[in-house]
């Protein structure tokens, strides 16, 4: 039986306790800091909005099902390439440490915190519901009727759906899917005592927590009981004349990282649908159990799944905290985050108005969620779309809404006979079948589809628009730091810049003949092009700081981004730092840079902010010897100071040159930088420590802030236009 480790704490501010962050340490090199254990520094992070009272009581609940998802995601990826370096018997990392002792340092990290996700759980978070009128009550807390009515929805809703399979000589072990919840049922024949097992798959097609009692009265306490605890109480109904001798409920995650030789595929498309499939039956890398599994039962599936020990979790909680996502969403709005609509752009307030000719009349920057994405992004492409002088639109699709509005509005540019090229990358992870649907429905629509190049995935967010303008043809380009989304366009804060420079719009012309043509070009004007120039652009850029501060002349750095672990530019902000340069890093994920230390990155701070909205953008600000900060250069773009994007995806980072647009850049680092409520401060070991407000004006995070801002600013476009 495997039980999670006593936990360390360390005090923090608020007066609370977190699990000491001891796992950095033990994989750190004198330069760098461990990859993964640095990303599960930030999951810790995202932990802690559920621990924290601040937060509030409906999205701590949402936070426990982010942590859970977030951490799916790292075993399916992060944990399954370790494993498969194992299996291919791969030497030992860049710090030293093999694959299996970094699964070790992995579980010593995960551990704890899978305790703090479970106390703040059941000794705060679901008391809390309680108290206000939300019940979340085992079978046995059920009123008789209320198990009636349970029993009854049970054998009209669920248990024609389940389907029970067991396992014996003439029945194999069945199929599991991956992150799929089941129920090990241990069964004797009423002749024998011999242990029989058989699995129930919990449905994913069924809500997971089920509403009883009476639901027509206002104002009563909604009183829940778990689709998983109606199956496992009524498991006599599955097993009639059989004896139910234990229950264990487990839960397993299957590696994605999956390799594959896109050199020698014929077919990308073809290529990509048998990843996916493969997928399915990948190797196993971790089963969730819970609490007290039975050993017979455990022994078992570690044999048939070929798992060790040390891949078993017992989870003292929920299994899949993601699970209570519907308790999350239930409309108590006193629970919830304050509502937020986004504003209009003041630019694009009036909807008749030509969007081309705004645009020639100067650059526009869109700050979402703040700003809305419907009235901007899409806005653009419906007007590219439905305009008669619009000669091509180009994009690229990397993820993308079930329901995105802007590939019907492809769909009808292609109709209307305007030249319509959409580059999907196939190869986005987990967004693989979707991103096959939409180039299949594109391709039936007569939309050129590519697939972008071998061995690279496009992750340049870009639009391009020829148009036959009365003095000429002229682009317009729209260069962003998100995914054309429109979902996570209300969740991440991205930022997007709409212009028809001529240096620009020729650089976006280039790269999609890069990304269609092969085209082998290496100077572009302006854009900033991984992997054709953006590394060494950025590089030398660093260097050209180094160079000023030693010559006098004011030198500055600003990066936001959302991870950094690239090693030439970490020495490159190394040798910076050594010469006295300032060095702002306001890195969300993992950063493996360690600031702070003395003689190597004295200069450089390092700090994450964590809140409602998921911190996407990119910037980049280089004070280049600027007598003052907005006469420095910026920069916003979709690639991370991360090796993979730097050298190994087609991305893309655009200067932003107009003196207004740099103002807003500014003053979005500047209250990034200030905040004192949603910011963590990085310490060399790898460590955060959250900050705290002195006094009541600092009560407000860089995000609550920017939602202040933006309804002033609308409300001020607003009563100006009148």
């Amino acid at each position: 039986m495997i039980r999670p480790m006593d936990r360390k704490t360390s005090t923090v501010a608020l007066g609370g306790s977190i699990p000491a962050a001891t796992a950095p340490a033990e994989a750190e090199s004198a330069e760098f800091l461990n990859r993964d254990l640095s990303w599960l520094e930030f999951n810790r992070r995202v932990l802690h909005e559920a621990v924290d009272s601040r937060t509030p009581l409906l999205e701590r609940v949402r936070f426990l099902g982010i942590f859970t998802s977030n951490l799916d995601e790292f075993y399916m990826k992060r944990v399954g390439g370790l494993r498969r370096q194992i299996a291919a018997n791969i030497g030992p990392s860049l710090e030293g440490i093999s694959a299996a002792e970094a699964i070790a340092q992995i579980r010593s990290a995960v551990l704890p915190m899978l305790r703090q996700q479970s106390d703040a759980y059941l000794k705060d978070i679901r008391p809390a519901l309680t108290d206000n009128g939300i019940l979340l009550l085992s079978w046995t807390q059920l009123t008789d009727p209320e198990r009636d009515t349970a029993t009854a929805f049970f054998r009209a809703n669920v248990f024609p759906v389940l389907t029970p399979l067991a396992v014996d000589p003439g029945i194999p072990f069945p199929f599991i899917s991956n992150l799929s919840t089941s129920l090990g049922v241990v069964l004797h024949h009423p002749e024998s005592h011999e242990n029989l097992f058989a699995r129930v798959k919990v449905p994913e097609v069924l809500p997971k927590w089920i509403r009883v009692g009476d639901t027509a009265q206002g104002g009563a306490p909604m009183r829940f009981v778990s689709l998983l605890e109606m199956i496992r109480n009524n498991l006599a109904d599955l097993f009639p004349d059989m004896a139910v001798a234990d229950v264990m409920t487990f839960r397993i995650t299957r590696n994605a990282d999956i390799e594959r030789d896109e050199e020698e595929a014929e077919d990308l498309l073809e290529l990509m649908e048998e990843e996916v499939k493969a997928r399915r039956f990948a190797k196993v890398v971790r089963i969730e159990v819970s609490p007290d599994p039975n050993p017979w039962m455990l022994d078992f599936l570690i044999r048939e799944l070929e798992l060790t020990a040390e891949d078993v979790y017992e989870m003292p909680a929920e299994i899949d905290f993601d699970d209570l996502r519907m308790i999350a969403e239930l409309n108590v709005p006193r629970l919830r985050y304050e509502p937020f609509t986004p504003v209009v752009p003041p630019q694009l307030v009036d909807e008749d108005a030509d969007m081309f000719g705004i645009i020639r009349n100067g650059d526009i920057l869109v700050h979402l969620p703040y700003e809305s994405y419907a009235a901007s992004v899409e806005h653009f492409i419906r007007c590219a779309a439905a305009d008669n002088r619009v000669l091509a639109i180009k994009m690229t699709v990397y993820r993308t809404g079930e329901q995105s509005a802007l590939i019907p509005s492809l769909i009808r540019a292609a109709e209307a006979g305007k030249q319509v090229v959409c580059l999907v990358e196939l190869k986005a992870r987990f967004d693989e079948e979707r991103n096959i649907h939409i180039a299949s429905a594109l391709e039936k629509a007569g939309v050129h589809v590519v697939y972008g190049i071998v061995g690279l995935k496009t992750h340049s967010k870009t639009i391009l628009v020829v148009r036959q303008d009365p003095d000429g043809i002229r682009s317009y380009v729209h260069l962003g730091t998100g995914n054309y989304h429109a979902q996570t366009a209300k969740l991440y804060t991205d930022l997007g810049l709409f212009t028809c420079d001529p240096d620009l719009a020729h650089d976006a012309v280039e790269l999609f003949h890069y990304l269609t043509g092969r085209s082998l070009k290496r100077d572009y004007r302006k854009l900033l092009v991984a992997p054709v120039n953006m590394k060494d652009r950025f590089l030398a850029m660093i260097e050209r700081e180094i160079i000023n501060q030693n010559a006098g002349r004011p030198a500055r750095i600003v990066a936001k981004m959302n991870s950094l672990e690239d090693r030439k530019i970490c020495r490159a902000l190394y040798r910076a730092s050594q010469a006295g340069v300032k060095i702002d890093l306001i890195v969300r994920g993992f950063c493996t840079l360690r600031p702070g230390v003395e003689g190597m990155s004295e200069t450089i701070r390092v700090q994450s902010v964590i809140g409602r909205f998921l911190e996407h953008s990119r910037i980049f600000y280089f004070r280049n010897g600027a007598d003052h900060d907005l006469d420095g250069e910026f920069y916003i773009g979709s690639a991370d100071w991360m090796y993979r994007n730097l050298s190994a995806r087609v991305e893309s980072i655009t200067p932003v040159q107009q003196r207004p647009l740099k103002q807003r850049l500014w003053d979005i680092l500047q209250i990034m930088l200030n905040d004192r409520r949603s910011a963590w401060d990085m310490h060399p070991d790898g460590s955060y420590i959250q900050r705290t407000p002195r006094d009541p004006s600092e009560e407000a995070g860089a995000q609550q802030i920017l939602m202040n801002l933006a309804r002033q600013q609308s409300a001020a476009a607003a009563a100006a236009g009148k």
